[in-house]
């Protein structure tokens, strides 16, 4: 009896294996291929070609060599997507004996895909599922008939570009998309991942569709956005030149309804560099955020960007507006009073630097400054005041050029008010309006500018005090001596000692013209 089940085992196995192996040749796959071209040509609204058919009985799919989806027009006559290989799953039992496919999962490989975007905003992708037939018409166009239970895209390549160029395409490699449900109908979830460029990972995840019918890049979404090692340069969302850079991490909740798009999240940035005259700061920055966008008027809002060190929150609103070349920016820093104790580790990512050597001991800084113009080239502008700190290790009154001989201000300098205005373009940062009260010192007025390189320039007029520090010396020689040091006396605390500042912020030149005040 045993041998007799072996026997028949054997017979269905045989049997199996004959199928498996003859029906491929029996069914003439390609023959379907007209209609897999036609079908998902009326779906995508674009054209799609493929090489020959094959059929797999063991995956349940139909198989092709190469397979290329036209773009836009409008955009490009190379094809939006070039693959060269394409699965087909289908319902095996109506295929084979009824001749009637039905598709169940598509899925491409190592797609090569080109995303870009026109100078009025439009997406070569927009168009897809015959939106932009009734985009121009001003009339929805039809909604596609097409479904699947399951899309794959696998190990993919996305190059972003602009039309006409602005700037050198960046790529996204090992992009992976996967997709339950789709039909351009209804919503239907998905999984989205792929490198960025400098060792970057993005995922983003989460229910999209239905598919807008008249720019499917206003589809709607509901996703949670994680990205790791981001650096926006390499990945060319900012121009190196804007001096903007960081390594970030973002957790991230995106929703759009099709007009309209909020996102809000925290970004943990390291090596964070917020000016072209900036260096990185020393430790991570936390940046949480709230961000709404009008899809139509491609504007949006800054609800809140705030800038997180320590306690200390440094926080920025205003607008935006993107442009055909380029985001236009209309935002507002607001800083009132924070601790500088705390900030100062923040203060070179915004291009402030301190002499080699000092730091900044209590004390406050007050900013409210405009940051306007495009991304890539801001100006900011505006009013930037300490008060009462103390600058630990950087002797002023020794380091006076020509008047370093009567007396220093004991390793330190106290600082009771320093208020400016600046203008910072990408070619100078220029401070007006100087007003500075160093006790030790006197008080000090002026203007000065800081190039790209970051060399100083500054000429200012110090009135010396006559009781303390520098000036106490000076009125004492002149009490002491009379002639030339009593008329010094009298030109340093009447009409000012004229003062110019070069070299660099880290190692500042201060020179006193004494012959001017001596005429």
């Amino acid at each position: 009896m045993q041998k007799s089940w072996i026997k028949v085992l054997a017979v269905v196995a045989a049997v199996l294996i004959a199928i498996v192996v003859i029906v491929p040749f029996v069914v003439n796959a390609d023959a379907f291929r007209p209609v897999v071209e036609s079908e998902l040509s009326s779906a995508l609204g674009r054209r799609v070609t493929m090489g020959r058919l094959g059929f797999s009985l063991l995956s349940g799919s139909l198989s092709a060599d190469n397979i290329a989806i036209a773009d836009d027009p409008a955009f490009s006559s190379s094809p939006f997507i070039a693959a060269k290989s394409f699965h087909i799953g289908v319902e095996v039992l109506p295929l084979l004996f009824h001749h009637d496919l039905q598709i169940t999962r598509l899925t491409i490989d190592s797609p090569a895909i080109q995303l870009i975007q026109n100078q009025n905003g439009i997406w070569n992708f927009s168009s897809l599922g015959g939106a932009s037939s009734g985009a121009k018409s001003g009339q929805p166009g039809a909604i596609p008939n097409f479904s699947v239970d399951e899309l794959t895209i696998k190990n993919g390549s996305a190059t972003v570009s602009s039309l006409p160029a602005t700037g050198k395409p960046f790529v996204y490699s090992k992009v992976d998309i996967q997709v339950k449900q789709f039909s351009f109908a209804n919503s239907f979830p998905f999984e989205l991942s792929a490198s960025l460029p400098g060792d970057g990972e993005v995922r983003l995840n989460g229910k999209a569709g239905p598919l807008s019918r008249q720019n499917a890049a206003d589809t709607p979404l509901d996703a949670t956005l994680e990205v790791r090692h981001l650096d926006p340069v390499q990945a060319g969302l900012v121009d190196r030149s804007a001096g903007i850079s960081m390594l970030a991490d973002i957790d991230a909740e995106v929703q759009s309804n099709g007009t309209a798009a909020t996102s809000n999240g925290r970004i943990e940035a390291a090596h964070l560099q917020l000016a072209r005259t900036g260096l990185p700061a020393p430790k991570p920055v936390d940046l949480d955020y709230t961000v709404t966008d009008n899809l139509e008027s491609r504007s949006g809002q800054v609800q809140d960007l705030a800038i997180h060190t320590g306690s200390v929150e440094v926080h920025v609103t205003g607008g935006f507006q993107k442009t055909a070349q380029n985001l236009a920016l209309d935002l507002h820093l607001s800083a009132p009073q924070l601790p500088l104790d705390q900030l100062q580790e923040l203060l070179p990512a915004f291009g402030v630097q301190l002499p080699s050597g000092s730091s900044l001991q209590g004390g406050t800084l007050t900013a409210n400054l405009a940051i306007t113009g495009p991304a890539t080239a801001t100006t900011i502008n505006g009013p930037v005041e300490i008060d009462n700190t103390r600058l630990a290790g950087f002797d002023l009154g020794s380091k006076i050029e020509g008047m370093a001989h009567m007396g220093g201000t004991s390793g330190g300098t106290e600082i009771q008010t320093l208020r400016t205005t600046v203008n910072s373009t990408p070619a100078t940062t220029q401070f007006s309006n100087i007003y500075a009260v160093v006790p030790a010192i006197g008080t000090a007025t002026g203007s000065g500018s800081v190039s790209s390189a970051g060399d100083l320039n500054f000429s200012l007029t110090a009135k010396l005090n006559g009781t303390t520090g520098v000036g106490a010396m000076v009125s004492q020689a002149a009490k002491t001596f009379g002639g030339l040091f009593g008329k010094a006396l009298h030109y340093t605390q009447n009409k000012g000692v004229p003062m110019t500042i070069t070299g660099t912020a880290s190692d500042p030149k201060i020179r006193a013209n004494l012959g001017e005040m001596l005429k």
